[in-house]
């Protein structure tokens, strides 16, 4: 088999394979660590604006400036519940005006990754870590993995096959919890190219990277 013969058939089965997967759009947000919240915000808890697709997680009502080397934003939303460490989850446009760099991690991977400071109606926060671009990802329950063929830190592909900007993605990580539910997370600018809206629906192609 040559290879444009080869490249046709693989194109063939993953797009045989492809599994239907509902999309949600993450604009830049913070979690924020319970120390920091404290200095933050004070003593009361998060308050929920609204929840989101994963189990237990909500957008807060909370905002907070966030200052780099080179420019700031006035209003990042604050995503509960609280964690173990302050993570800050931006686009690569996002880090050019920020002035950090643009780090590509898995949520929660955070070592080596810039800081920057945190500003709130109660104090200053400085993150040593944790700015982060976070590499698109589907989030699924041990038992969808199973079906589908997949498993924890795999990497596929997503097709989007609507409108005139349709495409293909690769390096999708595979997020298995049992805390889950199945969704697939783009940031803004990942969906503005292929013109993805939020609850639209992608094509997960197995075995494509």
């Amino acid at each position: 088999m040559n290879l444009d013969a080869k490249k046709i058939a693989e194109e063939i089965i993953a797009h045989r394979y492809a599994v239907p997967i509902p999309v949600s759009i993450s604009n830049r947000h913070v979690h924020l660590s319970r120390q920091a919240c404290q200095v933050l915000l004070g003593d009361r808890p998060l308050t929920v604006k609204k929840y989101l697709g994963q189990p237990g997680q909500f957008a807060a009502e909370e905002v907070l400036m966030v200052k780099g080397p080179k420019g700031f934003f006035e209003a990042v939303r604050v995503v509960g519940p609280e964690r173990a460490e302050c993570q800050l989850e931006l686009s690569v446009s996002d880090c050019r005006k920020l002035g950090v760099g643009a780090v590509l991690r898995d949520s929660g991977r955070l070592e080596g990754t810039p800081g920057l400071y945190l500003m709130g109606p109660e104090g200053v926060w400085q993150m040593e870590q944790g700015v982060i671009v976070a590499q698109r990802h589907i989030h699924m329950v041990p038992e969808e993995a199973t079906k589908y063929g997949v498993k924890d830190q795999d990497l596929v592909r997503i097709r989007y096959n609507s409108g005139p900007r349709r495409g293909i993605l690769g390096d999708v990580l595979i997020r298995v919890s049992s805390q889950a539910a199945l969704e697939c997370h783009l940031d803004r600018e990942e969906a503005n190219a292929l013109g993805i809206k939020n609850i639209d629906t992608v094509l997960m192609e197995i075995g494509g990277i």
